[in-house]
């Protein structure tokens, strides 16, 4: 049997300034305008509503759930489980994520939203982890670069749990 532990990577108090501080800067980036944020469920959630309370912009939001995988592989194929409920035509899109790894399924959706008529698309992530990256994707905003582990926390799950923890962490896995 395999005990999970949890090591603090980003502390709760470095998670929240980070959020702020990227609000700010996608506040004064869009000045004058509204941002249509777009979360993939479920991870993005969590670091989305946080995001948007400190934006002073105008914001409107959508939901969208994906699937990529077939078992445990990450394949190219994107799977909408649930789709838009608005439609992103003229709209200044910002797609919020959790994580940005291999950024197939993102590359993916960016395309999907320019090709529906979106003035614009950029992609802002809580967490970018480039190593993991296999498709030459833009991520415009990231508050932070980590390294190619398996992290939870805020949003990020192993087995859907760890999601609500307030900070971002590795999971260790030891033999008892």
């Amino acid at each position: 049997m395999k005990k999970e532990n949890i090591k603090v990577l980003i502390s709760e108090e470095e998670v929240d300034r980070k959020i702020r501080e990227m609000g700010e800067k996608i506040s004064r980036e869009y000045a004058g305008r509204e941002i249509h944020m777009i979360c993939v469920l479920k991870g993005g959630v969590f670091f989305m509503t946080e995001l948007a309370k400190r934006i002073s912009v105008p914001v409107s939001m959508d939901f969208m759930a994906v699937s990529s995988y077939e078992g445990t592989q990450s394949t190219s194929k994107v799977k909408i489980i649930k789709d838009l409920d608005e439609s992103v035509e003229g709209k200044d899109v910002l797609v919020v994520e959790d994580i940005v790894d291999t950024g197939r399924t993102l590359s993916v959706l960016l395309d999907m939203f320019r090709q529906r008529g979106a003035s614009s698309v950029k992609l802002c992530t809580l967490l970018d982890k480039p190593d993991g990256r296999v498709t030459d994707i833009q991520v415009d905003h990231a508050c932070f670069k980590v390294p190619d582990k398996f992290v939870v926390g805020y949003g990020l799950d192993y087995n859907q749990k760890y999601r609500n923890l307030p900070y971002i962490g590795v999971i260790e896995f030891e033999e008892v």
